[in-house]
């Protein structure tokens, strides 16, 4: 693709897609004045996904406010309710008393590939006007972020710029697809930013507007891929399983016997070899269902039934 015709895609694709992004102003209690409360508003970003008034942002922007206020692309500014919000991705379903908006067309995260052009759309640092775009390319996937103990889906990194303010906009890739959702920066770092990709985010909406919340089995494990390094340093064949680094006391893997050092390899009749095919695996069961855990310890291959458990709180990093 010619300079002049790259040029002419990118505009293209920010003339698609910036009538759905939207301003967030999140207004949150900080005391009280002369006998009224005064509010700490914050910015972000956020875009429509249906035409009948839901919008996606991220949970940390939508956390603990006591208003919302939504100011569209064509200018109105209305209150937006939370629908629901999951901590573990940072994800927020938000509502607006509106009809017929323009929502964003969303892509296939699942088909992204290592340097192909993103481009990051939101209303970084809250600044008037229309939302800021940045062009870069998909770093890396399936990332966790760094510091962060846990992380229910690996993340896009893209060195698109991605600023305070830019938290719960889209990433889209030059069809003019949403791909992912902008959810952190890293402040100590040069080019580095996060999405949560779109796939995740689709099935994380629809249980949020379902129910308002996300449900997820546990079986109270902490566990480390078995990539080449570690996987050499332990004797171990990589990719082989997932390796138990830790069990939580008094856990439904605690009690059916599980300790640290053994290797899962299965999910019922699923294996598993990464941390996301142990979590879609655990996810086809339900909560309250036990399912049977392949393992090896010390070279024997056992299986135990495990009692899954709905997942306590868990608190993902700020952006």
């Amino acid at each position: 693709m010619a300079l002049a015709d790259l040029e002419a895609r990118i505009a293209q694709v920010v003339e698609a897609v910036a009538p759905s992004v939207v301003a967030v102003e999140a207004v949150r209690v900080g005391g009280r004045w002369r006998g009224g409360a005064f509010g700490a508003p914050s910015q972000a970003s956020g875009f429509v996904t249906d035409r009948d008034g839901y919008l996606l942002t991220n949970q940390h922007v939508v956390e603990g406010a006591a208003r919302l206020t939504v100011r569209l692309a064509d200018g109105r500014e209305l209150p937006a309710e939370v629908v629901g919000g999951d901590e573990v991705t940072d994800l927020a379903v938000m509502k607006v008393d509106a009809t017929d908006l323009p929502a964003a067309r969303l892509g296939d995260s699942e088909a992204l590939r290592v340097g192909q052009f993103v481009l990051a759309v939101g209303h970084a640092l809250g600044l008037p006007g229309g939302p800021t775009v940045s062009l870069g390319v998909v770093s890396a996937l399936a990332r966790p972020l760094p510091g962060s103990d846990f992380v229910f889906e690996g993340l896009v990194q893209t060195d698109a710029a991605i600023n305070p303010g830019n938290s719960g906009g889209p990433l889209v890739d030059l069809s003019g697809a949403v791909v992912g959702i902008n959810t952190a920066m890293v402040p100590f770092a040069q080019g580095v930013g996060f999405a949560l990709p779109i796939h995740a985010a689709q099935r994380i909406t629809a249980e949020l507007r379902r129910t308002g919340r996300v449900v997820r089995p546990w079986i109270g494990v902490q566990v480390a891929e078995l990539r080449p390094p570690l996987a050499r340093q332990l004797g171990l064949e990589p990719g082989s399983g997932l390796l138990v680094a830790e069990v939580v006391a008094k856990s439904p893997a605690h009690r059916a016997g599980l300790r640290s050092g053994d290797v899962l390899t299965a999910v019922g009749p699923f294996p598993v070899r990464t941390v996301r095919e142990l979590l879609e695996g655990l996810a086809r069961f339900p909560v309250g269902s036990d399912v049977s855990l392949g393992f090896r310890r010390r070279g024997s291959e056992l299986s135990a039934s495990v009692p899954l458990q709905e997942s306590p709180e868990v608190v993902a990093p700020p952006a």
